[in-house]
C-alpha cells in the first residue's frame, strides 16, 4: 500500500498521544510557474516519547527541524507524501519543515491556472479529503485540530484570501508584497483554504446575532466578474444565516465570509471556514434555467451550513462523513423551501436528489450512511448518493420520527456541547434521545447503519359499492439486504372532482414490519391512494393497479406539485425495475410535461429521463425512431412554449441532444445561423455552443467551423466547448484524436479533460466508439496507478462502455474483475458500478415490448 494511503488504524495511533496547537505556514508563489516555497511550523504535545510521521506531497524537502536541532539527511527521511519523526519529547514539540511544492492542474491541493482571456494567474486550494498536504506538512486527519496562521508572498497585484480576514499586504520587493494573516479558528486540516490572484467582485456585510459585523466578499476572475451576481449571493447568504443561527441557537462561528468562483473546480463547492470556493458554472454568463438558479442557491445554503455541521463541529474520521455532508443537505433544503423563494424546494428534493440516491442505493457498490471508512482511498469514492441524497432523505425521516422541535432541540445540544470539537454517531444520538425521550439505537442501526432501500406497496380490498374494506402496506427488502425498517408517513386518498385530483383522504401513521394493517381506511373511497403522501420516508413506493391506471391518465389533473412529483418518481422506479416499459413513460412525459412549466427543476429532471427512455433504455431496435420521435416532440413543445420561457429554453437544449436526423440538423443550423429563431429566444454565447456540439456530433460541423466559433469567444469556456465539439465529430480520426489527448497524454487539466471524454461519448452509430472497448479494459490499471485519484476517476469513469453496451460490456467487465481481484477498490468499484448499470439498461430494454 501506498503510504500516501493514511489509513484509520494510523490515524487513531497518531491521534492516541498527539495533540495539536497552532501552525504557521509561510508561502513564496513567486518562485516558478511549476513549484512554490512551503514552509510549516507545528506546534504538538505529545504523551509519549514515540516516533511518529508527518503528512506532505511535495517535489523535496530541504530542511526538517525538531525541537530546534535541524535533522541531517531530509531526504532520507522523506518518501513522498511522509516525513518521518524521531522519538517526540512528552510535553510540548515544535517541527519545522521547508520544502519545495507543487502547483496542480487536477483541482487537487494548490491548483493554478492561466486565464487564456487576460493571461492571469489563479490559484486556489482544493484539500478534502486528504489535499492539505500538497501544500504543507501536517498531520492530515480530521480530529487533529489546530489554528493556522498563514504568510503568503505573491504578485502585489493580488487578491489573497483564506480562512482569516485578509490583512493589508506589506511590499516585498519590486512587485510582489507579503500578506501576514491572523490565526484562525481551530479547524481542521482539510478546511485550511487559499485562494489567490486578480479576483475581482462586490462586497457586503450581514449582522450576525450576537451584533458582529461579518464582513462579506463574493468574488470571481477579473474576465468573469462582470456575470457575477453578487448582490444576490449576499441575499441569501443573510437569509441562511439568520435562519441557521436560529435553527441551531448557535451564533454564526467565523469572522467574516468569502465566496470565490474558482476554475477548473472539481466539484459543486467547499466549505473552507469563511472562504467557500464554487464551481465557475454558477457563474452565469448566459441565460440559464432557473433549475440551475435553484442549485447555485441550494449549494450556497448547502456550504453556509457547513459553517456548523462540519466546521464548527467536525466528525472525528470520515466514518462519519455524512454528519457533515447528510446534515448540510437536509438543512439547506429546509431553509431553501422556508426563507428563499424556492418555496417548492423539496419538490425538486423528491424527484432529483432522492432518485440519485435510490440508484446509488441499488447499485453493489452501496453502503450504510455511517460508513466503513478503513483508509483514504476508502473515503474518496463515497462522496455520493448515499452520503449526500439518502442522508439526508433519512434525516428528514427521523425529524418525522421524533417531532422537529425535539430534532432541533438535540441539535442545539450537540452544538452546545462539541462546539470547535470532534464527534461521532453516539454523540448526536445521546442528544436527539435526550430531548425525544426516544430510544434511537434500533432506528440507527436499521437506518444509518444497514444498507439498502426499501419498497412500500398497497393491499387495497374493496366492498360491492368501491369502498375500501381492507388497506394494508407491505414491506419489501432487496435480497442482497433484507432489512425492514420503521417508517412514519402519510397516505393521501385522490378523488377525480371536476376533471381535477383533490386529496380527499390523509392518514399519518407508523409502518413497520412486513405487513401493516390500516384499519382506519375502511370505508373510505379515493380513485387514487398515494403511500408517502408527503414524502416523509425513504422508500420506493408502487401503486395499486387501479391508481396506477388513474395515475398514468391524470396526471397534469393533480395539483398538489409535491403529491405530483412522487407519482413521477414511482413511474420511473418502476421503468428502472422492468415493470413499467419505457415507452409508456416515454408517453406520460410528452403528455403531462407542459403541465410542470411552474418547476424548472421537475422539468430539467423529466427530460432527463426522457432522453434515457427514448436513448439507453428502449429496445435497440427501436432506439433510433424513439430518440426521433422525442426530439420531434421536444421541439413542437419548444415552438409551443412561451416565448422566452424557461421551459422554451430547456426545450430547446433537450432537442439539441436528441437530434439525430438529417432534418434535425437543418434545424440545428438554422438556429446558430439565424434561418430559424424561437420567439424571444436569443442564441446566446453558451447556448450558441451546445448548438455547436450537436451539429458536431451530426457532421453539420466541421473542425475549421468549430475554430470560428472559438475565434469569437477565446475564454476558458469556449476552449473546453471547442475540445468537447471536436471529440464529438462523428470521424474515426476525431475519436482516435480524442483518446490520444486524455488515455495516452497527460497535459490537459482535470475539466479539459471531461470535456474531451464528454465529446468523445456523444455518438448517433456506436460502431464508431466501440473499438475503444477492449482498449478500455487494457489501459484503466495503469491509468490508476499513473495519474492522481481525480483525474483517473474522470477518466475510467467517463470512458466506460455504457452508451454502447450490451452483453459484451458485461462480459467484458466480469472478465476483468475476475483478473483483477487485486486492483484498488476505487477502480474495482468504478467497473462494478459500470457493470450493473449495463446490466440494468439490458433489464429495461427487455421490458420494452408490447
Amino acid at each position: 500500500m501506498s503510504s500516501e494511503n493514511l489509513t484509520r488504524d494510523e490515524a487513531r495511533r497518531r491521534a492516541s498521544f498527539l495533540s495539536t496547537d497552532a501552525y504557521e505556514i509561510r508561502l513564496d508563489l513567486t518562485t516558478d510557474e511549476r513549484t512554490f516555497r512551503t514552509e510549516t511550523t507545528l506546534r504538538f504535545d505529545a504523551t509519549e516519547a514515540r516516533e511518529t510521521f508527518l503528512d506532505l506531497i511535495a517535489e523535496e524537502v530541504h530542511e526538517i527541524e525538531l525541537n530546534g536541532e535541524l535533522l541531517p539527511d531530509p531526504a532520507s527521511r522523506f518518501d513522498g507524501a511522509r516525513v518521518r519523526l524521531p522519538a517526540l519529547a512528552e510535553g510540548a514539540n515544535t517541527v519545522r519543515v521547508l520544502a519545495t511544492g507543487r502547483y496542480m492542474n487536477t483541482g487537487e491541493g494548490l491548483h493554478r491556472f492561466v486565464d487564456p482571456v487576460d493571461d492571469e494567474v489563479y490559484l486556489y486550494t482544493q484539500f478534502e479529503v486528504s489535499d492539505a498536504r500538497r501544500m504543507f506538512a501536517c498531520f492530515e486527519q480530521p480530529d487533529l485540530k489546530a489554528t493556522y496562521q498563514l504568510t503568503v508572498t505573491a504578485p502585489d497585484h493580488w487578491r489573497v484570501i483564506s480562512n482569516a480576514p485578509t490583512p493589508e499586504p506589506s511590499a516585498a520587493g519590486e512587485g510582489t508584497a507579503t500578506w501576514t494573516f491572523s490565526p484562525t479558528e481551530r479547524m481542521s486540516t482539510y478546511l485550511v483554504a487559499l485562494i489567490a490572484g486578480n479576483y475581482q467582485g462586490g462586497t457586503g456585510e450581514v449582522t450576525a446575532r450576537d451584533g458582529r459585523t461579518i464582513p462579506m466578499g463574493v468574488f470571481a476572475r477579473a474576465s468573469l466578474a462582470e456575470h457575477v451576481d453578487a448582490q444576490n449571493v449576499i441575499d441569501v447568504t443573510k437569509a441562511g444565516i439568520d435562519f441557521y443561527e436560529q435553527a441551531f441557537d448557535q451564533d454564526f462561528p467565523f469572522r467574516k465570509y468569502d465566496q470565490v468562483f474558482v476554475p477548473e473546480y472539481n466539484m459543486g463547492a467547499m466549505e473552507n471556514p469563511g472562504a467557500i470556493t464554487y464551481v465557475e458554472s454558477y457563474v452565469f454568463r448566459s441565460d440559464v434555467a432557473d433549475a440551475v438558479r435553484e442549485r447555485r442557491d441550494l449549494t450556497i445554503l448547502h456550504e453556509l451550513a457547513h459553517m456548523w455541521f462540519g466546521d464548527l463541529v467536525t466528525m472525528r474520521w470520515w466514518d462519519d462523513l455524512w454528519l457533515n455532508e447528510s446534515f448540510a443537505e437536509y438543512a439547506s433544503t429546509l431553509a431553501s423551501a422556508e426563507v428563499t423563494r424556492w418555496d417548492d424546494a423539496w419538490t425538486t428534493f423528491a424527484l432529483s436528489e432522492k432518485s440519485w440516491a435510490y440508484q446509488q442505493d441499488q447499485l453493489p457498490s452501496t453502503h450504510p450512511i455511517v460508513a466503513d471508512m478503513v483508509d483514504l482511498e476508502a473515503v474518496e469514492t463515497n462522496f455520493d448518493g448515499i452520503t449526500y441524497a439518502k442522508g439526508a432523505s433519512v434525516l428528514r425521516q427521523l425529524v418525522a420520527y421524533v417531532g422537529r422541535e425535539e430534532f432541533f432541540a438535540g441539535v442545539r445540544a450537540y452544538f452546545a456541547k462539541h462546539a470547535w470539537g470532534n464527534t461521532e454517531l453516539r454523540d448526536l444520538l445521546t442528544e436527539l434521545e435526550a430531548t425525544s425521550g426516544r430510544d434511537l439505537t434500533r432506528w440507527a442501526q436499521l437506518w444509518l447503519q444497514r444498507s439498502g432501500v426499501n419498497t412500500l406497496a398497497p393491499v387495497i380490498e374493496h366492498d360491492a359499492d368501491g369502498a375500501v374494506s381492507r388497506f394494508a402496506i407491505r414491506q419489501t427488502a432487496p435480497a442482497e439486504h433484507p432489512v425492514l425498517r420503521p417508517h412514519r408517513l402519510q397516505v393521501g386518498g385522490f378523488s377525480l372532482q371536476d376533471g381535477k385530483l383533490v386529496r380527499t383522504e390523509t392518514l399519518e401513521l407508523d409502518v413497520d414490519g412486513e405487513l401493516t394493517e390500516v384499519p382506519e381506511l375502511a370505508g373510505r373511497r379515493a380513485d387514487l391512494w398515494l403511500l408517502n403522501d408527503g414524502d416523509l420516508t425513504y422508500t420506493k413506493v408502487r401503486l395499486d393497479a387501479d391508481s396506477l391506471a388513474v395515475a398514468m391518465e391524470h396526471l397534469r389533473d393533480l395539483e398538489d406539485p409535491l403529491a405530483r412529483t412522487l407519482l413521477w418518481s414511482a413511474a420511473w422506479d418502476m421503468v428502472r425495475d422492468a415493470e413499467l416499459p419505457s415507452r409508456r413513460f416515454q408517453q406520460l412525459v410528452l403528455a403531462n410535461l407542459t403541465g410542470e412549466s411552474s418547476s424548472s427543476s421537475v422539468v430539467r429532471t423529466l427530460l432527463q429521463q426522457l432522453e434515457s427512455v427514448a436513448g439507453p433504455y428502449a429496445a435497440a431496435e427501436e432506439r433510433a425512431g424513439r430518440t426521433e420521435q422525442a426530439a420531434d416532440a421536444v421541439w413542437a413543445l419548444a415552438q409551443e412554449a412561451e416565448a422566452g420561457s424557461d421551459t422554451q429554453l430547456q426545450l430547446l437544449e433537450s432537442f439539441a441532444r436528441l437530434a439525430r436526423t438529417t432534418e434535425h440538423r437543418s434545424t440545428l443550423e438554422g438556429l446558430l445561423g439565424g434561418g430559424i429563431a424561437l420567439p424571444g429566444r436569443e442564441i446566446d454565447t453558451d447556448l450558441r455552443w451546445k448548438l455547436v456540439i450537436s451539429l458536431a456530433v451530426l457532421g453539420g460541423i466541421d473542425a475549421a467551423g468549430i475554430d470560428e466559433q472559438l475565434a469569437a469567444d477565446d475564454t476558458q469556456s469556449g476552449r473546453k466547448h471547442a475540445l468537447t465539439a471536436r471529440a464529438a465529430l462523428p470521424t474515426e480520426v476525431a475519436k482516435a484524436k480524442a483518446w490520444r489527448r486524455t488515455v495516452e497524454k497527460d497535459t490537459l487539466a482535470n475539466e479539459s479533460v471531461t470535456a474531451v471524454v464528454q465529446g468523445f461519448r456523444r455518438v448517433t452509430d456506436e460502431t464508431l466508439i466501440a473499438p475503444y472497448r477492449p482498449r478500455y479494459f487494457e489501459e484503466i490499471s495503469r491509468i490508476w496507478a499513473e495519474r492522481s485519484n481525480e483525474i483517473a476517476t474522470r477518466l475510467v469513469s467517463g470512458y466506460f462502455p455504457h452508451s454502447y453496451g450490451g452483453q459484451g460490456v458485461l462480459d467484458a467487465a466480469d472478465q476483468w474483475l475476475a483478473d483483477s481481484e487485486d486492483a484498488p477498490f476505487g477502480l474495482r468499484r468504478i467497473i462494478i458500478e459500470g457493470r450493473d448499470t449495463v446490466a440494468r439498461q439490458e433489464r429495461v430494454r427487455a421490458a420494452d415490448v408490447e
